[in-house]
């Protein structure tokens, strides 16, 4: 999966992905959408994204995720 809106560079934000080459990262996009915020309510916060943006950074998530093996608690 190519990703046309997330961009990395190690001279800015210390290498983290954001999006399009601003200094928004995807984990605060990400983390805005999880704490409940409208795609409508985060552009609005942060004129500079366009609504392409917010899926984006969700797919990117996703992938960074099924990638990596975190630690979870066990269900009883």
């Amino acid at each position: 999966m190519t990703f046309q809106r997330i961009t990395t560079d190690p001279r800015q934000m210390a290498g983290v992905p954001c999006i399009r080459g601003l200094r928004i990262p995807v984990a605060t996009v990400v983390g805005m959408l999880a704490a409940g915020m409208s795609a409508a309510e985060i552009l609005a916060a942060y004129p500079d994204l366009e609504p392409d943006d917010i899926p984006e950074a969700l797919r990117y998530a996703s992938e960074a995720v099924r990638e990596r093996e975190l630690p979870l608690r066990r269900a009883q």
